[in-house]
């Protein structure tokens, strides 16, 4: 299917604010109008008391300038009030549009973007699209209320001022913007881009800044960073040159205005088809007009910026999940299984067409309240296994099934819920120990978290802290030592008390000693639940009803318990 061009789909996104779109063209249109009354009126006032005429002559006149000048102050707030909530709720919603459509995809289809150029897209990419919506919706509304208005006044003088006038009006309105439009439109489109790959460079050169600097690369991407901002430098000079020149092209517009009605109407008011008090009118009224169609010309400069960031966002909201919604209608079906009996068979994937296998045929059966223990080197595949049972890419054949079900059954987010996962990798957000804590069940009482805490073995740490459960963990949880952040991503999976728990290389990184600590944590948390633990290291299991040994993608060794046999080398696979 063909998808629609970004313009209309951005138009599309505003329509539930119409209402109030219609109030901000109406308030522009009111302001420049009075901008145009107050000026057409004084000109009006001062040409005609130069013929000395009594004072009750001018008073309507004089009521009319008051009147003119107070309402565009009026008229002018409401327009900015009213476009600017417009646009702040209408970037908001983009947000959360934004976010909504690209959480579906995490992790498969996010994985070829880099998290900075992420971060470009949901923040600044959005941001640009503020010009398009202040700038690009109203201004071409009101240009044409306007034209249609001076028509009518000057039409009613003279047919020659009001084609001077319109022809004026159109090439700026159309001309300059035309003009504006191809000579900013691949520095726009380039201004994005380089702002999203200098971002993308920032990010990683902070996050990564400790390798940076022991490595000695500081120098290599401190010169990368500043050749991506030099490239960003230049596409806004770009844009800033074509705005001086739509800015003095307008000037020149304006004076050609008052240039051409005086001398279409100079010849009038000498044969007196035109009184002669409103010469100095009818050129401030042309003058004033024209700031309808000012605006037009720095709309079509950002267009070119407006689309390009559209298209960016469109990029990854047009994408696919890799794994759809249930096969099953939610409002019929019973989605919690009967029992948490897991079975997998058959099972083979790969992560592209030309990629290898990344599993081929493994198979298990893990009843409720069993331990399954899977062990191999790296690459052998079972990161893998635990995506897949977590849905977050889809297997190409074979079967996985909870419960005596089809995973694909399930709602993803249904699925997830019915587990617990505690990996080599565990994210902290750059919060409060509570707040990662609630993270798992947000509902969660102080005594439930307390508890999960004290199963953990992190209470004592929690409670030598000043702060306690309020103590901010730092980005990624750096204030925390290995040992600690893993305990508390133990205590997180406590906090969930999901029935099926899958821990993934979970004391991978970490000392012998703190490893000790942590796997007798790891033993409170399997307690009662269906438990699959993914390691390459051989600590925990003993406690393993069964383990198999994975290489390559499949499954070389079956072993039972560790007690059943005790003289199996699991070392040498």
């Amino acid at each position: 299917m063909q998808r629609r061009p970004e313009i209309v789909r951005l138009l599309q996104l505003v329509a539930p604010f119409t209402g109030w779109m219609l109030i901000a063209v109406l308030s522009g249109a009111a302001t420049v109008g009075s901008g145009i009354g107050l000026m057409a009126t004084a000109a009006w006032i001062i040409a005609s008391a130069a013929l000395h005429p009594s004072i009750a002559d001018l008073q309507v006149a004089i009521v009319g300038v008051r009147f003119f000048g107070i309402a565009r102050g009026v008229f002018r707030y409401l327009e900015r009030y009213v476009s600017h909530q417009v646009t702040f709720r209408l970037l908001a919603r983009l947000r959360v549009w934004f976010y909504t459509a690209i959480e579906p995809l995490a992790p498969a289809r996010l994985m070829q973007y880099r998290s900075g150029d992420l971060l470009a897209r949901i923040v600044a990419d959005i941001e640009t699209l503020e010009n398009l919506y202040v700038r690009g919706i109203a201004p071409p509304i009101v240009a044409v209320l306007i034209g249609a208005l001076m028509w009518v006044f000057m039409d009613s003088l003279a047919q020659p001022l009001a084609l001077a006038l319109l022809a004026l009006m159109i090439a700026v309105g159309v001309g300059v913007s035309a003009l504006t439009l191809q000579l900013s439109r691949a520095a726009g489109q380039r201004r994005v881009t380089a702002r999203g790959e200098l971002n993308a460079t920032l990010v990683d050169s902070i996050q990564g800044a400790a390798e940076l600097v022991a490595f000695g690369q500081e120098a290599a991407w401190l010169e990368r960073a500043r050749s991506q901002s030099r490239a960003l430098v230049k596409a806004q000079a770009r844009i800033a040159w074509v705005g001086g020149l739509h800015g003095a092209l307008g000037n020149l517009a304006v004076s050609l205005a008052a240039l051409a009605v005086l001398v279409i109407a100079i010849p009038l008011v000498n044969t007196a088809q035109i009184p002669g008090v409103y010469l100095a009118t009818l050129v401030l009224a042309a003058m004033a007009s024209l700031e309808a169609v000012l605006p037009l010309p720095l709309a079509a400069q950002h267009l070119g910026s407006s689309l390009e960031a559209a298209r960016r966002l469109f990029e990854i909201v047009d994408v696919s999940p890799a794994v759809p919604h249930s096969l099953a209608e939610p409002t019929t079906r019973e989605w919690r299984p009967g029992s948490y009996d897991l079975r997998v068979e058959n099972l083979r994937f790969r992560y592209g067409p030309d990629e290898p296998s990344a599993l081929d045929g493994i198979g298990f059966a893990l009843s409720q309240g069993k331990r399954l223990a899977i062990v191999g080197p790296s690459g052998a595949g079972k990161s893998t296994l635990v995506n897949l049972l977590l849905r977050f890419w889809d297997f190409e054949e074979g079967a996985i099934t909870l419960g005596g079900r089809d995973v694909r059954a399930y709602d993803p987010d249904e699925l997830r819920s019915l587990m617990g996962v505690v990996s080599q990798n565990t994210y902290l957000f750059n919060a409060t120990i509570r707040d990662n804590l609630l993270i798992a069940k947000p509902q969660a009482t102080q005594a439930e978290l307390e508890q999960a805490v004290r199963r953990a073995q992190l209470e004592p740490f929690i409670q030598s802290l000043p702060q306690g459960y309020d103590t901010w963990v730092g980005e990624q949880g750096l204030r925390l030592s290995g040992g600690e952040r893993q305990r508390l991503a133990i205590a997180r999976a406590l906090v969930k008390d999901a029935p099926i728990l899958i821990l993934d290389e979970p004391t991978a990184n970490l000392d012998t000693l703190t490893e000790r600590e942590v796997m007798q944590s790891i033993r409170s948390l399997m307690e009662g639940r269906t438990t699959l633990l993914i390691t390459h290291r051989l600590v925990g299991l003993d406690d393993a009803d069964e383990i198999l040994v994975l290489q390559a993608g499949r499954v070389v060794r079956r072993v039972g318990a560790l007690w059943d046999e005790p003289n199996v080398d699991l070392a040498r696979f």
